[in-house]
């Protein structure tokens, strides 16, 4: 009896020895490194953490490898540029002590940020079986960063998340717009990819950004906070910090619209404080634009959601290596979260291909340029015409006009050639046009390549939301 009870306590002993060496170990990696993890490839790519110890630090992945020492408990290497592929380990070492994360590859990541519509699950949306079902694929990898917020401070680290291979039990609850994204550019890059899903529902954009970017920024620093600003910032945004990461997607407004004019400022500020936030340059931000929602309504009216869309709309245009999503062809009018997601990826995943990889492929429904006046008539001009423009079902529709009056009358419109001539019998003198502007939009413009025209206004009009701050 003396002898099996000796080596069993031996054996306790020799595991609490383990597990006391673990949860004191010198070195620990970030919590974004973990096994199934992918790197950005084609840039420099740190990788960082913690220790107790003064030793240098040495990472090393695919032949590859960086040394540090630490300074006041941290250290931090870069890897040189890595190519993409694997899988690979990533050895971190500090005198004795290694750690091994297994399966890691090399690619491309991106974070899918925003609220509820980019929280959206893939096993919530409209049949989703078959994508789920047929969703086993170990170059994509998911990780999903939990859903709180710091009002106080920016924090250095995650916990709870870990990098997961992409498949039937990891893909239902994960977000359905990041996964079809994801799946379209893998398939067409044929490298890793992965995605960090960093949202929550319901947030304003002013959440998602730094207190500096906001206090900096004469637009922004007197704005209300209904909901606090920075919160989810400070744990969702800056812990990620400065993960490789090859851009981000976004789909987020909804709770911004009442502020829509402000959201032209908003939007690029947030993007610029993310931006600066990883310190990796000008990286692409892809926005979706806002689905159609409520009611369809016949006549021309002011929308707040038609606004927050122009802001949408600005932003592409004006800020550097953005892009816009068009979705007004998967709208629901009674529901703000439409089931449709799969467009939405589709979509995002074309603009990535051509804005962040350089693809010579049509990406953009047309997008409105100028406008000149003929008589009674308007005449558009368009950017990202394609292969032609092209009225879906019929007559083309959406389209307003007005005088001088500012008053907006429905609108006769028709295409001739690459332009689109629009008049009203009640509007003897152009001074603009809208197309889409409505909460939902009832339009029927696209390109010959299959994606719709963006809502637009051409004039400056003053708008619903401009003195709301």
């Amino acid at each position: 009896m003396f002898r099996p009870t000796f080596l069993f306590m031996a054996l306790c002993a020799s595991m609490m020895l383990t597990i006391h060496d673990q949860a004191t170990a010198a070195v620990t990696p970030h919590g974004l490194f973990t096994d199934n993890a992918v790197l950005q490839r084609g840039a420099k790519s740190p990788v960082w953490g913690t220790t107790d110890k003064p030793e240098k630090v040495t990472v090393k992945i695919a032949g590859k490898e960086a040394s540090a020492e630490p300074k006041d408990g941290k250290w931090r290497v870069e890897l040189p540029g890595l190519e993409a592929g694997g899988p690979h380990t990533l050895a971190i070492s500090q005198g004795d002590q290694n750690i091994e994360l297994k399966n890691i590859l090399i690619g491309d990541v991106w974070i899918c940020g925003g609220q509820s519509n980019m929280q959206w699950s893939l096993k919530d949306t409209f049949s989703p079986q078959e994508a789920i079902s047929n969703s086993a694929n170990e170059k994509i990898r998911l990780i999903t960063i939990q859903r709180r917020g710091n009002p106080q401070q920016p924090e250095s680290n995650i916990s709870n998340a870990k990098w997961e291979l992409c498949n039937p039990d990891t893909v239902p609850g994960f977000t359905a717009v990041g996964y079809y994204f994801g799946r379209d550019l893998q398939k067409a890059l044929n490298v890793p990819i992965g995605l960090i899903n960093s949202n929550i529902g319901g947030t304003t954009a002013e959440r998602w950004m730094s207190k500096e970017a906001i206090e900096s920024n004469p637009e922004l620093k007197d704005m209300s906070k209904p909901q606090g600003a920075t919160d989810l910032y400070n744990a969702m945004v800056a812990p990620l910090a400065p993960y490789g990461v090859k851009g981000a997607i976004w789909y987020q407004g909804e709770s911004n619209a009442d502020r829509a004019v402000q959201y032209r400022a908003l939007l690029p500020a947030m993007i610029k404080s993310w931006r600066d936030t990883f310190g990796q340059g000008e990286f692409p931000f892809l926005v979706v634009q806002l689905a159609p929602f409520m009611a369809i309504t016949n006549e021309p009216t002011d929308s707040a959601w038609a606004e927050l869309r122009d802001a949408q709309l600005y932003t592409a245009r004006n800020v550097p290596n953005a892009g816009l999503a068009v979705i007004t062809d998967v709208g629901d009018e009674k529901d703000i979260h439409p089931q449709k997601k799969e467009p939405v990826g589709a979509r995002l995943a074309l603009a990535a291909r051509a804005i962040a990889y350089g693809e010579k492929i049509p990406y953009s429904g047309p997008l409105y340029d100028s406008m000149t006046v003929d008589g009674n008539k308007a005449v558009l001009s368009f950017k990202h015409v394609g292969a032609g423009l092209e009225a879906r079902e019929g007559d083309l529709k959406g389209f307003t006009i007005a005088g001088e009056d500012k008053k907006f009358q429905n609108a006769n419109a028709k295409i001739e050639g690459d332009k689109i001539v629009v008049w009203s019998d009640k509007v003897e003198k152009p001074a603009a046009v809208r197309f889409g502007w409505a909460n939902y939009p009832v339009v029927n413009l696209w390109n010959k390549d299959g994606l719709p025209a963006s809502p637009f206004r051409t004039d400056n009009f003053e708008l619903t939301t401009q003195t709301k701050k």
